[in-house]
């Protein structure tokens, strides 16, 4: 027994003495030697200290920015026009490949020209008799006013020689007209591009009677100006009042004079400039918007009519604002916040209000200083009141690429 007590701890001897006898020596050694392991293992879990957690800082990026506004808009082309004959008759020739480009002044369509031929033809013969009987009249009347002075004609005789004058200047007006008409109706079976830009597919092939005039007539192509295009899109009354008062404030008419910028569905950024050229003038009152509509250059062709795109507009004069990534925001509930790490390297929470994005990176409108330390990495490990081991991130990689144009003036 006395063997025993001195391999135990001290704290367990009153226990081990407590033991009934009879007890073996070896039992009574194998309890000392647990109870001493179990004690030894307490005493080391109290004694390890962890290092405090290493976290990523850097400062908010300061930069001049503007808000902006998006909508979603739709290409409209500048001129559209539908390609319908003047004449009627059978198709003779088409003279494009369906979806080509073509200039103002192309031939498109030839209708069959030799029922026309003829009208012309006619019309210029019946032209050429009018005037023969007009010199007739007209020499009849010399000599008529020459027996009139002469006493030797009635009257009577000398106005029906005047009347039969003037019938046949009509005539000759009337046979003028007709020649005009049918020269045109000849003109209008060549069928011609209006306007410059993209010609859909034919709808009518050659062989068919093509119905021309003013009525029920025949659509046979349509074209669409490509170079510029328009976008238009819509915007509520509280938007078009902030844009007037910004216009104002710069003295410049919103109307003609605000650069936009637009990006595609598979565009990542507002990489198109164009300006708006005009605003309705009367507000929708079963929506409450109003329609607007901006020009963009398109020489490469790569914006199509019906095409949807972004539009960005400026909505604000240029400020000094904060930056960071969206990664260092965190959410509790419906408030946003970041993490700072103070000068005694204890994390601290702010509450910050959130603007728009700039090159990826979120504006920070309220809730943060420039000079403050924000937690971009290790958020996990930061514990709010804890300290931590903030390692500096010079600057955000984000921030490192050009700044589109704030505005333009």
């Amino acid at each position: 027994m006395l063997a025993s007590d001195r391999q135990v701890a001290p704290g367990l001897r009153p226990r081990l003495r407590d033991l009934p006898a009879g007890v073996p020596p070896r039992a009574l050694a194998a309890l000392a030697s647990l109870a001493l392991l179990f004690g030894c293992g307490e005493g080391q879990k109290q004694q390890v200290v962890l290092p405090p957690p290493k976290v990523t800082v850097a400062r908010p990026v300061q930069r001049t920015i503007v808000d902006h506004d998006e909508y979603v808009g739709r290409f409209v082309p500048v001129e559209s026009v539908e390609i319908r004959a003047r004449v009627s008759g059978y198709l003779a020739k088409v003279h494009f490949q369906d979806g080509q480009y073509v200039k103002q002044g192309d031939i498109l369509f030839t209708i069959d020209k030799r029922p026309f031929q003829n009208t012309f033809d006619q019309a210029a013969a019946n032209l050429e008799t009018a005037k023969s009987n007009l010199a007739f009249a007209e020499a009849d009347l010399a000599r008529g006013q020459q027996l009139m002075r002469e006493r030797t004609i009635s009257e009577q005789l000398f106005q029906q020689r005047a009347q039969y004058f003037r019938n046949a200047q009509a005539a000759v007006a009337a046979n003028e007209a007709m020649l005009r008409q049918a020269g045109l109706d000849l003109e209008f079976t060549e069928l011609k591009a209006p306007v410059s830009g993209r010609i859909g597919d034919r709808r009518v092939t050659v062989g068919n009677l093509v119905t021309g005039g003013t009525g029920a007539t025949t659509l046979l192509a349509t074209i669409v100006s490509l170079d510029p295009i328009r976008v238009e899109f819509t915007f509520d009354e509280a938007s078009l009042l902030r844009y007037g008062r910004l216009a104002n404030r710069r003295q410049k008419d919103s109307a003609g004079l605000t650069t936009v910028r637009l990006k595609l569905i598979d565009e990542l950024e507002f990489s198109h400039e164009g300006r708006i050229d005009f605003v309705d003038n009367v507000i929708d009152r079963a929506t409450g918007t109003i329609r607007g509509r901006a020009e963009f250059s398109n020489a490469d062709g790569l914006f199509t009519p019906g095409m949807f795109a972004r539009v960005q507009l400026p909505a604000s004069d240029p400020y000094q604002a904060l930056l960071l990534p969206d990664s260092a925001i965190g959410t509790e509930q419906s408030r946003k916040y970041v993490l700072v790490v103070s000068a005694d390297n204890t994390v601290v929470q702010r509450y910050v209000t959130l603007g728009d994005l700039a090159d990826r990176l979120r504006v920070i409108k309220a809730g943060l200083a420039a000079d403050d330390r924000v937690i971009v990495n290790g958020l996990i490990q930061a514990r709010l009141g804890a300290k931590v081991a903030p390692q500096e991130q010079p600057a955000f990689p984000q921030a490192q690429a050009p700044a589109p144009a704030a505005v333009s003036e």
